[in-house]
């Protein structure tokens, strides 16, 4: 008999990800390059809306904890805008049902996503979002089990955790087998305004996804 749990409650680590959807982490540099590699350049003007965008969000958080729904308004949806993935090419599907069974066949994990950007049906990004008074690592295991759903494997599926505090992004992807990379992790708290990097990331996201479609 099939056991059916909620991803929120029950996926809480790397290795049970691993074990239950039979995915390995990449150790090889070269399959992850979209977060660091030739990032495209910013304008003045987007880095200002960036620098609004920071400030904004710290003087918010510094009255207390903000929650999922905040985060999002002050931050993600912000940012996917000016990364230009709320463009008419895209579809936009806010929490999405999913489905994802185990390997064994026996376990059923449901969840949604927080944000599911397609193009032409194929998924293009998984958004995982927190409050920001949950650490961003309880949202790592919780996206690599949406993006395991995917009807594509073999076509680059990224993601997006963020607890409004801190960025990662995650890259999924079948060569032999599942395997998956996790970027650094970009805090608001730095002297430097990390929006600049997680902006160009998602711009990054984009362009690849026109220029090597397949991949």
């Amino acid at each position: 008999m099939t056991q059916t749990y909620a991803v929120s409650q029950a996926v809480e680590s790397l290795s049970l990800v691993e074990e239950k959807f039979n995915l390995v982490q990449s150790l090889d540099e070269a399959f992850f390059v979209e977060w660091f590699d030739g990032l495209p350049a910013l304008t003045d003007a987007e880095k200002a809306t960036l620098d609004h965008y920071k400030q904004r969000f710290l003087a918010h958080r510094r009255r207390g904890d903000l929650s999922e729904g905040t985060v999002d308004r002050l931050l993600v949806s912000p940012l996917l805008d000016l990364a230009g993935l709320y463009e008419s090419r895209f579809g936009i599907d806010s929490e999405t049902s999913v489905e994802v069974r185990a390997v064994d066949d026996d376990e059923l994990y449901r969840g949604r996503i927080d944000v599911l950007v397609i193009e032409h049906q194929f998924w293009v990004l998984v958004v995982e979002e927190k409050a920001t008074r949950i650490d961003i690592e309880t949202a790592i295991p919780q996206a690599l089990t949406y993006m395991a759903a995917t009807q594509h494997p073999a076509r680059s599926l990224f993601g997006l955790v963020t607890n409004g505090n801190n960025f990662a992004f995650l890259k999924l992807q079948q060569r032999q087998q599942k395997e998956y990379a996790i970027s650094d992790t970009f805090s608001l708290r730095s002297r430097q305004n990390t929006l600049y990097e997680v902006l160009q990331v998602l711009k990054q996201i984009r362009d690849r996804l026109v220029t090597f479609p397949t991949q």
